[in-house]
């Protein structure tokens, strides 16, 4: 039996409907995993956090796959229906998460993770260490350019970063859930 590969306006509105939601709570995880980030430069256990919570992307989006596959399309899913719908959600999440970002870094960083950089920069185990592996003028370069940075460019860099991320991982994901 041969699926039929297009959908209709309706089915369309229904994908679209759930990404945006799954969407949204793929963005409450990153947010989430963005805050363990920034407290855990001082707080290791919460940078590792924000590790873990990163790692539960793809795993998360799956599960959110397969429930939309289940449930809401009697368990059959095509293979490029499920990417659709992956290539949505990060693309929602990865809307949300730069808006986020963006207020974080305009209105509420005041310069913190710079100076954090800069700190760790000036440790002498951080300068020895640079050194040993000849990386000091590239680290140096790099915070430089960092520091020139606006609110705004982290954000598209992160939106840009996420949501390719997305277009990537969703054909494994959508060819593992496909029915």
């Amino acid at each position: 039996m041969q699926q039929n590969l297009k959908m209709t306006p309706s089915e369309y509105l229904q994908l679209k409907a759930f990404a945006r939601i799954d969407g949204g709570l793929l963005a409450l995880l990153w947010s989430a995993s963005f805050a363990c980030y920034i407290k855990g430069l001082q707080y290791p256990v919460l940078g590792i956090t924000a590790l873990l919570l990163m790692l539960l992307t793809p795993f998360y989006v799956a599960y959110r796959l397969k429930r939309f596959r289940d449930v809401d399309l009697n368990g059959v899913i095509s293979l490029m229906r499920g990417w659709a719908f992956v290539a949505l959600v990060f693309f929602y999440g990865a809307v949300l998460l730069a808006l986020v970002q963006y207020v974080y870094f305009a209105y509420i960083d005041h310069g913190y993770l710079l100076s954090y950089f800069h700190q760790a920069m000036e440790s002498q185990e951080m300068k020895d260490m640079l050194y040993t592996y000849g990386m000091s003028e590239m680290m140096n370069e790099s915070v430089q350019m960092l520091s020139e940075m606006r609110p705004i460019d982290y954000a598209l860099n992160v939106l840009t970063l996420n949501i390719t991320f997305g277009l990537i991982i969703g054909w494994p994901i959508a060819a593992l859930l496909k029915r």
